[in-house]
């Protein structure tokens, strides 16, 4: 235990000497990957600590990826990276080329200091906990995309609620803790408004909706723009065995849908804006260039991880709101 060493005559905290003389060891070759560390005991009965200062240090250094843990044999060196100060679990429901925006600023604001471990859970409830309780304790904080998926408060009520952050969909029972998120209900509302003009040539207005994985808001927020003004409406489920006809409208949520729509549409030689329109939620390079541009309703996703990296490292627990808004291109 010769590495570890205990000044009673400065006022750096006891737990804190414990991890700059672990950290010391590792960056002096003392110490190796896998090599065990003494027992919390062990080191509590030579400095005469309470065993709470040693666990805090352990923890400490485990949150960071520095050490790990199995039941029975105790404490190991897990990581000689010792320059990362925070060790942050990201959970994403899927990637797509949006949420690699948000992803790459998220990293992008935070600083080379901190290590960002990225998982996925694709909608499954199951997926969401296991990686959920698999992963407590084994982090600075706790970054959650909990989507659409039910009771999710239970698998996260289960972290140290300080260290809990919510992105992109939040619901009245995750309003206790911080989050980016968006408004889907108010944005879609709001984004339709903004195109009225252009969306009222049309004949109907058909929102291709599925409640596996697209948030609930977006549905509500439809229905309420065409009710309020009056639109012939249609909500459905898939577009596979739908006949594009002259005069329809579509809102698109995933990028395959509109690529079929964008084919179906050129089988029946028909043309975008002038016989059918398309407006897209999210907004990705794709939907720039793709048939002229397509019009798009999106919240912005660099911004969405700008606002989250400074969130974490500044401590914020608000719960903010990403602005959206309609980028009008040549598909209405």
């Amino acid at each position: 235990m010769k590495y570890i060493s205990i000044n009673n005559n400065v006022t750096i905290p006891k737990y804190k000497q414990i991890v700059f003389s672990i950290e010391k060891a590792i960056a002096g070759g003392v110490l190796k990957k896998g090599d065990l560390l003494p027992s919390l005991n062990a080191i509590k009965e030579e400095f005469h600590l309470s065993r709470d200062t040693v666990l805090t240090a352990f923890k400490e250094l485990k949150n960071r990826g520095i050490i790990n843990s199995v039941v029975g044999k105790g404490y190991y060196i897990e990581s000689e990276k010792v320059a990362i100060k925070q060790k942050i679990f990201l959970l994403f429901d899927e990637l797509n080329s949006f949420k690699e925006d948000l992803y790459h600023s998220f990293l992008q604001h935070l600083g080379g200091d901190i290590q960002v471990d990225i998982f996925f859970h694709h909608f499954n409830s199951e997926t969401f906990q296991k990686l959920i309780h698999d992963n407590n304790g084994n982090y600075t904080f706790y970054v959650i995309m909990p989507s659409n998926l039910k009771n999710t408060v239970k698998s996260i009520e289960i972290l140290p609620k300080d260290k809990v952050y919510i992105l992109d969909q939040t619901t009245d029972e995750l309003k206790e803790y911080p989050a980016v998120y968006q408004n889907f209900e108010k944005n879609m509302f709001k984004g339709l408004s903004s195109g009225l003009q252009a969306i009222k040539k049309y004949e109907k207005i058909i929102l291709l909706f599925s409640d596996d994985k697209q948030p609930k808001g977006l549905l509500n927020g439809f229905l309420n723009f065409c009710n309020q003004y009056n639109i012939n409406n249609e909500v459905i489920f898939t577009i596979d065995k739908r006949s594009i006809k002259k005069g329809d409208l579509y809102v698109v949520l995933d990028d395959r849908s509109l690529i079929k729509i964008i084919k179906k549409t050129k089988e029946k030689q028909l043309a975008i804006s002038k016989d059918v329109g398309i407006i897209c939620y999210n907004d990705t390079l794709l939907k720039e260039v793709v048939a002229d541009g397509i019009t798009t309703i999106s919240t912005d996703f660099k911004h969405m991880g700008k606002k989250l990296a400074d969130m974490i490292l500044k401590n914020d627990k608000a719960l903010v709101e990403n602005p959206s808004k309609l980028i009008l291109r040549n598909s209405i």
